[in-house]
Protein backbone atom coordinates (compact mmCIF):
# COMPACT_ATOMS: atom_id res chain seq x y z
CA UNK A 1 0.00 0.00 0.00
CA UNK A 2 1.39 3.39 -1.00
CA UNK A 3 1.64 6.38 1.30
CA UNK A 4 -1.27 8.03 -0.49
CA UNK A 5 -3.42 4.94 -0.05
CA UNK A 6 -2.57 4.74 3.65
CA UNK A 7 -3.51 8.39 4.10
CA UNK A 8 -6.79 7.92 2.24
CA UNK A 9 -7.68 4.89 4.33
CA UNK A 10 -6.97 6.80 7.51
CA UNK A 11 -9.11 9.68 6.26
CA UNK A 12 -12.06 7.36 5.63
CA UNK A 13 -11.77 5.77 9.03
CA UNK A 14 -11.51 9.11 10.85
CA UNK A 15 -14.16 10.98 8.88
CA UNK A 16 -16.70 8.29 8.05
CA UNK A 17 -19.54 10.78 8.35
CA UNK A 18 -18.36 12.70 5.29
CA UNK A 19 -20.79 12.23 2.42
CA UNK A 20 -18.83 10.24 -0.17
CA UNK A 21 -21.17 11.07 -3.01
CA UNK A 22 -20.87 14.80 -2.37
CA UNK A 23 -17.09 14.42 -2.26
CA UNK A 24 -17.00 12.75 -5.66
CA UNK A 25 -19.34 15.26 -7.24
CA UNK A 26 -17.24 18.06 -5.86
CA UNK A 27 -14.08 16.61 -7.35
CA UNK A 28 -14.85 18.43 -10.58
CA UNK A 29 -13.83 15.49 -12.74
CA UNK A 30 -17.16 14.76 -14.40
CA UNK A 31 -17.95 11.61 -12.43
CA UNK A 32 -21.64 12.47 -12.37
CA UNK A 33 -21.56 12.27 -16.14
CA UNK A 34 -20.19 8.74 -16.15
CA UNK A 35 -22.49 7.62 -13.35
CA UNK A 36 -25.50 8.90 -15.32
CA UNK A 37 -24.31 7.16 -18.46
CA UNK A 38 -25.71 3.79 -17.48
CA UNK A 39 -27.59 4.27 -14.21
CA UNK A 40 -26.98 1.18 -12.11
CA UNK A 41 -25.89 -1.28 -14.78
CA UNK A 42 -22.68 -3.18 -14.26
CA UNK A 43 -20.58 -5.65 -16.19
CA UNK A 44 -18.40 -8.66 -15.61
CA UNK A 45 -14.97 -9.48 -17.08
CA UNK A 46 -13.72 -8.17 -20.46
CA UNK A 47 -14.45 -9.86 -23.78
CA UNK A 48 -12.85 -9.03 -27.12
CA UNK A 49 -15.27 -7.47 -29.59
CA UNK A 50 -16.21 -8.85 -32.98
CA UNK A 51 -16.83 -12.50 -32.08
CA UNK A 52 -19.47 -13.99 -34.38
CA UNK A 53 -22.93 -14.74 -33.03
CA UNK A 54 -22.99 -18.17 -31.41
CA UNK A 55 -19.22 -18.21 -30.78
CA UNK A 56 -19.04 -15.77 -27.92
CA UNK A 57 -17.86 -16.59 -24.45
CA UNK A 58 -20.30 -16.07 -21.62
CA UNK A 59 -19.36 -13.43 -19.06
CA UNK A 60 -20.66 -13.81 -15.53
CA UNK A 61 -23.92 -15.52 -14.62
CA UNK A 62 -24.50 -18.45 -12.29
CA UNK A 63 -22.13 -21.38 -12.67
CA UNK A 64 -24.97 -23.89 -12.77
CA UNK A 65 -26.77 -21.99 -15.54
CA UNK A 66 -27.82 -22.97 -18.11
CA UNK A 67 -29.14 -26.22 -16.70
CA UNK A 68 -29.22 -27.90 -20.13
CA UNK A 69 -28.45 -27.09 -23.75
CA UNK A 70 -30.33 -23.91 -24.72
CA UNK A 71 -32.17 -23.38 -27.99
CA UNK A 72 -32.04 -19.58 -27.56
CA UNK A 73 -29.12 -17.43 -26.46
CA UNK A 74 -30.94 -14.10 -26.35
CA UNK A 75 -34.41 -12.56 -26.32
CA UNK A 76 -36.02 -9.64 -28.14
CA UNK A 77 -39.34 -8.85 -26.46
CA UNK A 78 -41.69 -6.53 -28.38
CA UNK A 79 -44.08 -5.51 -25.60
CA UNK A 80 -47.14 -3.69 -26.94
CA UNK A 81 -48.05 -1.49 -23.99
CA UNK A 82 -51.73 -0.73 -23.54
CA UNK A 83 -53.11 -4.11 -24.67
CA UNK A 84 -53.85 -4.72 -28.37
CA UNK A 85 -57.29 -6.01 -29.26
CA UNK A 86 -56.99 -9.70 -30.13
CA UNK A 87 -60.43 -9.55 -31.76
CA UNK A 88 -59.35 -6.90 -34.25
CA UNK A 89 -55.92 -8.39 -35.01
CA UNK A 90 -55.56 -12.14 -34.52
CA UNK A 91 -58.52 -14.05 -33.07
CA UNK A 92 -60.83 -14.60 -36.06
CA UNK A 93 -64.52 -14.71 -35.11
CA UNK A 94 -66.48 -14.40 -38.38
CA UNK A 95 -69.88 -15.21 -36.86
CA UNK A 96 -69.79 -12.17 -34.59
CA UNK A 97 -70.90 -10.01 -37.49
CA UNK A 98 -74.31 -11.69 -37.20
CA UNK A 99 -74.55 -10.58 -33.55
CA UNK A 100 -73.59 -6.94 -33.96
CA UNK A 101 -75.26 -4.83 -31.31
CA UNK A 102 -76.75 -7.79 -29.45
CA UNK A 103 -76.40 -7.92 -25.69
CA UNK A 104 -73.51 -10.15 -24.61
CA UNK A 105 -75.14 -13.19 -22.98
CA UNK A 106 -74.75 -13.32 -19.22
CA UNK A 107 -73.73 -16.96 -19.60
CA UNK A 108 -70.68 -15.79 -21.54
CA UNK A 109 -69.76 -12.96 -19.20
CA UNK A 110 -70.39 -15.34 -16.29
CA UNK A 111 -69.88 -12.82 -13.52
CA UNK A 112 -66.53 -11.53 -14.74
CA UNK A 113 -65.29 -8.58 -12.75
CA UNK A 114 -65.32 -5.33 -14.70
CA UNK A 115 -63.23 -2.21 -14.53
CA UNK A 116 -64.70 0.99 -13.21
CA UNK A 117 -64.91 2.21 -16.80
CA UNK A 118 -67.65 -0.21 -17.85
CA UNK A 119 -69.09 -1.51 -14.57
CA UNK A 120 -71.80 1.14 -14.73
CA UNK A 121 -72.89 0.42 -18.29
CA UNK A 122 -76.53 -0.57 -18.66
CA UNK A 123 -75.79 -2.57 -21.82
CA UNK A 124 -72.91 -4.62 -23.19
CA UNK A 125 -73.43 -4.67 -26.97
CA UNK A 126 -71.36 -7.08 -29.06
CA UNK A 127 -68.94 -5.15 -31.29
CA UNK A 128 -67.48 -7.30 -34.09
CA UNK A 129 -64.35 -6.00 -35.73
CA UNK A 130 -64.96 -3.83 -38.78
CA UNK A 131 -61.72 -5.04 -40.33
CA UNK A 132 -61.44 -7.82 -42.86
CA UNK A 133 -59.44 -10.92 -41.99
CA UNK A 134 -57.36 -12.60 -44.71
CA UNK A 135 -55.66 -15.99 -44.79
CA UNK A 136 -51.88 -15.96 -45.07
CA UNK A 137 -49.11 -18.46 -45.62
CA UNK A 138 -49.18 -22.19 -46.12
CA UNK A 139 -50.87 -22.51 -42.75
CA UNK A 140 -53.78 -20.38 -43.98
CA UNK A 141 -53.69 -18.37 -40.76
CA UNK A 142 -56.39 -15.72 -40.44
CA UNK A 143 -55.00 -12.28 -39.72
CA UNK A 144 -56.31 -8.73 -39.86
CA UNK A 145 -55.92 -6.82 -43.11
CA UNK A 146 -54.06 -4.20 -41.02
CA UNK A 147 -51.00 -6.45 -40.76
CA UNK A 148 -50.06 -7.61 -44.27
CA UNK A 149 -46.33 -7.71 -43.47
CA UNK A 150 -46.90 -9.99 -40.49
CA UNK A 151 -49.04 -12.02 -42.88
CA UNK A 152 -45.98 -12.45 -45.07
CA UNK A 153 -44.05 -14.20 -42.26
CA UNK A 154 -46.99 -15.88 -40.56
CA UNK A 155 -45.57 -19.38 -41.10
CA UNK A 156 -42.54 -18.44 -38.97
CA UNK A 157 -44.73 -17.61 -35.99
CA UNK A 158 -46.35 -19.54 -33.16
CA UNK A 159 -49.61 -17.90 -32.10
CA UNK A 160 -50.96 -18.39 -28.59
CA UNK A 161 -54.67 -17.53 -28.64
CA UNK A 162 -55.24 -18.63 -25.05
CA UNK A 163 -53.03 -16.30 -23.02
CA UNK A 164 -54.63 -15.14 -19.80
CA UNK A 165 -53.61 -13.08 -16.79
CA UNK A 166 -54.74 -12.36 -13.24
CA UNK A 167 -54.55 -8.58 -13.61
CA UNK A 168 -57.30 -6.36 -15.01
CA UNK A 169 -55.61 -2.94 -14.91
CA UNK A 170 -52.56 -1.77 -16.82
CA UNK A 171 -49.95 -1.17 -14.15
CA UNK A 172 -50.31 -4.48 -12.29
CA UNK A 173 -50.75 -6.31 -15.62
CA UNK A 174 -47.54 -4.98 -17.18
CA UNK A 175 -45.74 -5.49 -13.87
CA UNK A 176 -46.98 -9.11 -13.85
CA UNK A 177 -45.58 -9.80 -17.32
CA UNK A 178 -42.31 -8.14 -16.40
CA UNK A 179 -41.72 -9.64 -12.99
CA UNK A 180 -44.12 -12.54 -12.39
CA UNK A 181 -45.90 -10.51 -9.71
CA UNK A 182 -48.55 -7.81 -9.81
CA UNK A 183 -46.82 -6.00 -6.96
CA UNK A 184 -43.89 -3.72 -7.75
CA UNK A 185 -40.44 -4.49 -6.42
CA UNK A 186 -39.59 -7.88 -7.93
CA UNK A 187 -36.79 -8.31 -10.50
CA UNK A 188 -37.78 -7.99 -14.15
CA UNK A 189 -37.44 -10.94 -16.52
CA UNK A 190 -34.43 -9.34 -18.24
CA UNK A 191 -32.73 -8.91 -14.88
CA UNK A 192 -33.36 -12.55 -14.01
CA UNK A 193 -31.69 -13.61 -17.27
CA UNK A 194 -28.72 -11.29 -16.74
CA UNK A 195 -28.33 -12.72 -13.23
CA UNK A 196 -28.64 -16.34 -14.34
CA UNK A 197 -26.85 -16.34 -17.70
CA UNK A 198 -24.55 -13.32 -17.65
CA UNK A 199 -23.75 -11.57 -20.91
CA UNK A 200 -21.85 -12.11 -24.16
CA UNK A 201 -20.72 -8.51 -24.50
CA UNK A 202 -18.30 -6.46 -22.43
CA UNK A 203 -19.05 -3.00 -23.84
CA UNK A 204 -22.86 -2.93 -23.68
CA UNK A 205 -25.32 -3.78 -20.89
CA UNK A 206 -26.74 -7.27 -20.81
CA UNK A 207 -30.28 -5.85 -20.63
CA UNK A 208 -31.31 -2.91 -22.82
CA UNK A 209 -34.71 -1.19 -22.97
CA UNK A 210 -36.03 0.87 -25.91
CA UNK A 211 -39.31 2.78 -25.85
CA UNK A 212 -41.50 4.35 -28.52
CA UNK A 213 -44.81 6.23 -28.64
CA UNK A 214 -47.55 4.99 -30.94
CA UNK A 215 -49.37 7.22 -33.39
CA UNK A 216 -52.67 5.57 -32.45
CA UNK A 217 -52.72 7.13 -29.01
CA UNK A 218 -49.63 9.19 -28.17
CA UNK A 219 -50.91 10.03 -24.65
CA UNK A 220 -51.21 6.38 -23.67
CA UNK A 221 -50.43 4.64 -20.40
CA UNK A 222 -47.10 5.72 -18.87
CA UNK A 223 -44.08 3.48 -18.40
CA UNK A 224 -41.96 3.36 -15.26
CA UNK A 225 -38.28 2.59 -14.90
CA UNK A 226 -39.07 0.03 -12.21
CA UNK A 227 -40.55 -2.19 -14.97
CA UNK A 228 -36.99 -3.07 -15.98
CA UNK A 229 -35.50 -2.82 -12.50
CA UNK A 230 -33.43 -5.48 -10.74
CA UNK A 231 -35.59 -5.52 -7.62
CA UNK A 232 -33.70 -7.35 -4.89
CA UNK A 233 -31.09 -8.74 -7.32
CA UNK A 234 -27.69 -7.00 -7.45
CA UNK A 235 -28.12 -3.67 -9.25
CA UNK A 236 -25.67 -4.62 -12.00
CA UNK A 237 -28.52 -6.68 -13.54
CA UNK A 238 -30.89 -3.74 -13.95
CA UNK A 239 -32.07 -2.83 -17.45
CA UNK A 240 -30.58 0.23 -19.12
CA UNK A 241 -33.03 2.43 -20.95
CA UNK A 242 -31.88 4.15 -24.12
CA UNK A 243 -33.81 7.40 -24.44
CA UNK A 244 -35.93 7.91 -27.54
CA UNK A 245 -35.24 11.63 -27.88
CA UNK A 246 -31.92 13.44 -27.79
CA UNK A 247 -28.84 11.46 -26.85
CA UNK A 248 -29.93 7.85 -26.21
CA UNK A 249 -27.42 7.73 -23.35
CA UNK A 250 -26.80 10.82 -21.26
CA UNK A 251 -23.30 12.29 -21.12
CA UNK A 252 -22.10 10.02 -23.91
CA UNK A 253 -19.27 12.40 -24.77
CA UNK A 254 -16.58 13.52 -22.38
CA UNK A 255 -16.78 17.06 -20.98
CA UNK A 256 -15.03 19.74 -22.99
CA UNK A 257 -11.30 19.62 -22.41
CA UNK A 258 -11.35 16.02 -21.17
CA UNK A 259 -9.46 13.56 -23.39
CA UNK A 260 -9.60 9.77 -23.17
CA UNK A 261 -6.20 9.44 -21.52
CA UNK A 262 -7.23 11.81 -18.74
CA UNK A 263 -10.52 9.99 -18.31
CA UNK A 264 -8.68 6.66 -18.07
CA UNK A 265 -6.27 8.03 -15.45
CA UNK A 266 -9.17 9.47 -13.46
CA UNK A 267 -11.02 6.14 -13.47
CA UNK A 268 -7.91 4.29 -12.33
CA UNK A 269 -7.50 6.68 -9.40
CA UNK A 270 -11.18 6.45 -8.52
CA UNK A 271 -11.04 2.66 -8.68
CA UNK A 272 -8.19 2.67 -6.19
CA UNK A 273 -10.18 4.87 -3.81
CA UNK A 274 -13.24 2.67 -4.16
CA UNK A 275 -11.23 -0.46 -3.41
CA UNK A 276 -9.93 1.14 -0.23
CA UNK A 277 -13.45 2.08 0.77
CA UNK A 278 -14.64 -1.47 0.09
CA UNK A 279 -11.88 -2.84 2.31
CA UNK A 280 -13.14 -0.60 5.11
CA UNK A 281 -16.92 -1.10 4.91
CA UNK A 282 -17.28 -4.28 2.82
CA UNK A 283 -20.28 -2.99 0.84
CA UNK A 284 -20.59 -5.15 -2.34
CA UNK A 285 -22.27 -2.27 -4.15
CA UNK A 286 -18.93 -0.46 -4.18
CA UNK A 287 -17.52 -3.14 -6.47
CA UNK A 288 -20.63 -2.77 -8.61
CA UNK A 289 -19.89 0.94 -8.94
CA UNK A 290 -16.34 0.19 -10.03
CA UNK A 291 -17.74 -2.05 -12.74
CA UNK A 292 -20.25 0.61 -13.75
CA UNK A 293 -17.58 3.19 -14.37
CA UNK A 294 -15.60 0.75 -16.48
CA UNK A 295 -18.62 -0.23 -18.59
CA UNK A 296 -19.53 3.42 -18.99
CA UNK A 297 -16.05 4.14 -20.28
CA UNK A 298 -16.38 1.43 -22.93
CA UNK A 299 -19.92 2.45 -23.83
CA UNK A 300 -18.61 5.86 -24.78
CA UNK A 301 -16.87 4.11 -27.67
CA UNK A 302 -19.40 1.35 -28.45
CA UNK A 303 -22.72 3.23 -28.37
CA UNK A 304 -21.97 5.70 -31.20
CA UNK A 305 -21.11 2.76 -33.47
CA UNK A 306 -24.27 0.93 -32.40
CA UNK A 307 -26.46 3.91 -33.23
CA UNK A 308 -24.86 4.64 -36.59
CA UNK A 309 -27.19 2.91 -39.04
CA UNK A 310 -25.80 4.77 -42.07
CA UNK A 311 -23.74 1.73 -43.08
CA UNK A 312 -26.76 -0.57 -43.16
CA UNK A 313 -27.54 -1.69 -46.73
CA UNK A 314 -30.34 0.30 -48.34
CA UNK A 315 -32.35 -2.90 -48.79
CA UNK A 316 -32.32 -3.51 -45.03
CA UNK A 317 -33.42 0.03 -44.25
CA UNK A 318 -36.22 -0.21 -46.81
CA UNK A 319 -37.34 -3.51 -45.29
CA UNK A 320 -37.93 -1.84 -41.90
CA UNK A 321 -39.91 0.98 -43.52
CA UNK A 322 -39.57 4.77 -43.74
CA UNK A 323 -39.79 5.30 -39.98
CA UNK A 324 -36.45 3.53 -39.52
CA UNK A 325 -34.72 6.85 -40.12
CA UNK A 326 -36.53 8.47 -37.18
CA UNK A 327 -34.76 7.79 -33.85
CA UNK A 328 -37.25 6.77 -31.21
CA UNK A 329 -39.68 5.14 -33.62
CA UNK A 330 -40.65 1.49 -33.32
CA UNK A 331 -39.00 0.76 -36.68
CA UNK A 332 -35.72 2.36 -35.59
CA UNK A 333 -35.84 0.43 -32.31
CA UNK A 334 -36.46 -2.87 -34.12
CA UNK A 335 -33.33 -2.31 -36.19
CA UNK A 336 -31.39 -1.37 -33.03
CA UNK A 337 -32.67 -4.58 -31.41
CA UNK A 338 -31.11 -6.62 -34.21
CA UNK A 339 -27.85 -4.66 -33.89
CA UNK A 340 -27.85 -5.18 -30.12
CA UNK A 341 -28.47 -8.90 -30.58
CA UNK A 342 -25.51 -9.07 -32.99
CA UNK A 343 -23.31 -7.52 -30.33
CA UNK A 344 -24.25 -10.06 -27.69
CA UNK A 345 -26.85 -8.22 -25.62
CA UNK A 346 -28.76 -10.90 -23.72
CA UNK A 347 -32.19 -9.29 -23.40
CA UNK A 348 -33.53 -6.41 -25.49
CA UNK A 349 -37.00 -5.15 -24.75
CA UNK A 350 -39.03 -2.74 -26.86
CA UNK A 351 -42.02 -1.05 -25.25
CA UNK A 352 -44.39 0.42 -27.85
CA UNK A 353 -47.07 2.59 -26.29
CA UNK A 354 -50.48 3.51 -27.68
CA UNK A 355 -52.67 0.37 -27.59
CA UNK A 356 -55.15 1.45 -24.88
CA UNK A 357 -58.26 1.87 -27.05
CA UNK A 358 -61.29 2.49 -24.85
CA UNK A 359 -62.92 4.52 -27.62
CA UNK A 360 -62.39 5.22 -31.32
CA UNK A 361 -60.58 1.91 -31.61
CA UNK A 362 -60.73 1.55 -35.41
CA UNK A 363 -58.99 4.87 -35.95
CA UNK A 364 -56.35 4.33 -33.27
CA UNK A 365 -55.53 0.72 -34.10
CA UNK A 366 -54.84 1.64 -37.73
CA UNK A 367 -52.06 3.92 -36.52
CA UNK A 368 -50.65 1.30 -34.18
CA UNK A 369 -50.53 -1.32 -36.92
CA UNK A 370 -48.89 1.16 -39.27
CA UNK A 371 -46.22 1.67 -36.60
CA UNK A 372 -45.55 -2.00 -35.88
CA UNK A 373 -46.55 -4.28 -38.75
CA UNK A 374 -43.67 -3.74 -41.17
CA UNK A 375 -40.88 -3.36 -38.58
CA UNK A 376 -41.95 -6.47 -36.63
CA UNK A 377 -41.94 -8.55 -39.79
CA UNK A 378 -38.66 -7.00 -40.92
CA UNK A 379 -37.00 -7.96 -37.64
CA UNK A 380 -37.95 -11.61 -38.11
CA UNK A 381 -36.77 -11.62 -41.75
CA UNK A 382 -33.57 -9.78 -40.88
CA UNK A 383 -32.68 -12.19 -38.10
CA UNK A 384 -33.46 -15.17 -40.31
CA UNK A 385 -31.34 -14.07 -43.26
CA UNK A 386 -28.41 -13.51 -40.90
CA UNK A 387 -28.74 -16.97 -39.38
CA UNK A 388 -29.71 -15.45 -36.01
CA UNK A 389 -33.37 -16.40 -35.73
CA UNK A 390 -32.55 -19.97 -34.68
CA UNK A 391 -31.01 -18.77 -31.41
CA UNK A 392 -32.92 -15.50 -30.89
CA UNK A 393 -36.31 -15.76 -29.21
CA UNK A 394 -38.75 -13.04 -30.31
CA UNK A 395 -41.96 -12.36 -28.36
CA UNK A 396 -44.78 -9.96 -29.42
CA UNK A 397 -47.75 -9.13 -27.18
CA UNK A 398 -49.46 -6.88 -24.67
CA UNK A 399 -50.49 -7.17 -21.03
CA UNK A 400 -54.09 -8.38 -21.59
CA UNK A 401 -56.79 -8.39 -24.26
CA UNK A 402 -59.92 -6.38 -25.10
CA UNK A 403 -63.61 -7.03 -24.51
CA UNK A 404 -65.92 -8.20 -27.29
CA UNK A 405 -68.53 -5.73 -26.07
CA UNK A 406 -68.23 -2.03 -26.76
CA UNK A 407 -67.24 0.39 -24.06
CA UNK A 408 -69.40 3.48 -24.37
CA UNK A 409 -71.20 4.48 -27.54
CA UNK A 410 -71.05 2.19 -30.54
CA UNK A 411 -71.55 3.19 -34.16
CA UNK A 412 -71.26 1.25 -37.43
CA UNK A 413 -67.66 2.38 -37.91
CA UNK A 414 -66.46 3.07 -34.37
CA UNK A 415 -66.41 1.44 -30.94
CA UNK A 416 -64.18 1.02 -27.93
CA UNK A 417 -63.10 -1.98 -25.89
CA UNK A 418 -62.35 -2.32 -22.19
CA UNK A 419 -59.65 -4.45 -20.52
CA UNK A 420 -60.03 -8.21 -20.83
CA UNK A 421 -57.69 -10.51 -18.87
CA UNK A 422 -59.54 -13.79 -19.59
CA UNK A 423 -58.03 -14.39 -23.02
CA UNK A 424 -55.84 -12.68 -25.59
CA UNK A 425 -53.26 -13.44 -28.27
CA UNK A 426 -49.48 -13.16 -28.43
CA UNK A 427 -46.98 -14.63 -30.87
CA UNK A 428 -43.47 -16.00 -30.59
CA UNK A 429 -40.77 -16.87 -33.11
CA UNK A 430 -37.24 -18.28 -33.35
CA UNK A 431 -35.09 -19.56 -30.52
CA UNK A 432 -36.50 -23.10 -30.46
CA UNK A 433 -40.15 -22.15 -31.06
CA UNK A 434 -41.99 -24.45 -33.47
CA UNK A 435 -43.10 -22.35 -36.46
CA UNK A 436 -46.64 -22.50 -37.76
CA UNK A 437 -48.17 -23.44 -34.40
CA UNK A 438 -51.68 -22.23 -33.55
CA UNK A 439 -52.11 -22.95 -29.86
CA UNK A 440 -55.22 -22.60 -27.72
CA UNK A 441 -58.78 -21.62 -28.58
CA UNK A 442 -61.43 -19.22 -27.35
CA UNK A 443 -65.22 -19.35 -27.54
CA UNK A 444 -67.32 -17.86 -30.35
CA UNK A 445 -67.19 -14.46 -28.65
CA UNK A 446 -63.43 -14.43 -28.07
CA UNK A 447 -64.30 -14.03 -24.40
CA UNK A 448 -63.38 -17.29 -22.65
CA UNK A 449 -60.71 -19.92 -23.25
CA UNK A 450 -62.03 -23.28 -24.42
CA UNK A 451 -58.73 -25.09 -25.02
CA UNK A 452 -55.16 -25.04 -23.66
CA UNK A 453 -54.95 -21.96 -21.39
CA UNK A 454 -51.51 -20.38 -21.00
CA UNK A 455 -50.79 -18.24 -17.95
CA UNK A 456 -48.11 -15.59 -17.54
CA UNK A 457 -46.14 -18.02 -15.38
CA UNK A 458 -46.43 -20.68 -18.08
CA UNK A 459 -45.07 -18.24 -20.65
CA UNK A 460 -42.12 -17.37 -18.42
CA UNK A 461 -41.39 -21.04 -17.69
CA UNK A 462 -41.41 -21.80 -21.42
CA UNK A 463 -39.15 -18.88 -22.25
CA UNK A 464 -36.65 -19.96 -19.61
CA UNK A 465 -36.78 -23.52 -20.92
CA UNK A 466 -35.76 -22.27 -24.37
CA UNK A 467 -32.83 -20.45 -22.77
CA UNK A 468 -31.67 -23.64 -21.10
CA UNK A 469 -33.01 -22.80 -17.65
CA UNK A 470 -35.15 -24.93 -15.36
CA UNK A 471 -37.45 -22.20 -14.02
CA UNK A 472 -37.67 -23.94 -10.63
CA UNK A 473 -33.91 -23.63 -10.17
CA UNK A 474 -33.42 -19.96 -11.08
CA UNK A 475 -33.83 -18.64 -7.53
CA UNK A 476 -32.54 -15.87 -5.29
CA UNK A 477 -32.74 -15.88 -1.51
CA UNK A 478 -34.11 -12.65 -0.12
CA UNK A 479 -35.47 -11.94 3.35
CA UNK A 480 -35.34 -15.62 4.24
CA UNK A 481 -37.20 -16.89 1.18
CA UNK A 482 -36.15 -18.30 -2.19
CA UNK A 483 -37.75 -16.18 -4.91
CA UNK A 484 -38.07 -17.03 -8.58
CA UNK A 485 -39.59 -15.42 -11.68
CA UNK A 486 -42.40 -18.00 -11.82
CA UNK A 487 -43.01 -17.91 -8.04
CA UNK A 488 -44.45 -21.36 -7.16
CA UNK A 489 -46.29 -21.72 -10.48
CA UNK A 490 -45.52 -22.20 -14.16
CA UNK A 491 -45.79 -25.14 -16.54
CA UNK A 492 -43.77 -25.45 -19.75
CA UNK A 493 -45.91 -25.55 -22.92
CA UNK A 494 -44.25 -28.40 -24.87
CA UNK A 495 -46.43 -27.99 -27.98
CA UNK A 496 -44.69 -24.66 -28.67
CA UNK A 497 -41.21 -26.19 -28.73
CA UNK A 498 -39.32 -27.80 -31.59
Amino acid sequence: MTQIERELKAMYQAQDAINRRTFLQGAGLGMAAIASLIGKQGFASPLPNGLPTGKRKRIGGLKEMPNFAPKANRVIYLLQSGAPSHLDLYDYKPHLSERRGEELPSSIRNGQRLTGMTAGQAKFPVAPTIFKFNQYGETGTHLTELMPHIGGIVDELAFIYSMNTDAINHDPAVTFFQTGSQLAGRPSIGSWLAYGLGTECDNLPSYVVLTSKGTGRPDDQPLYDRLWGAGFLPTQHQGVKFRNTGDPVLYLTDPEGMDRATRREMLDDLSGMNKIRHAVVGDPEINTRISQYELAFRMQASVPDLLDISKEPSGILEMYGPDVHRPGSFAYNCLLARRLAERGVRFTQLFHMGWDHHDSLPRAIRGQCMDTDQPSAALIKDLKQRGMLDDTLVVWGGEFGRTVYSQGEMSPMSYGRDHHPRCFTIWMAGGGIKPGVRYGKTDDYGYNITENPVSVHDLHATMLKLLGIDHTRLTYRYQGRDFRLTDVFGEIVPDLLK
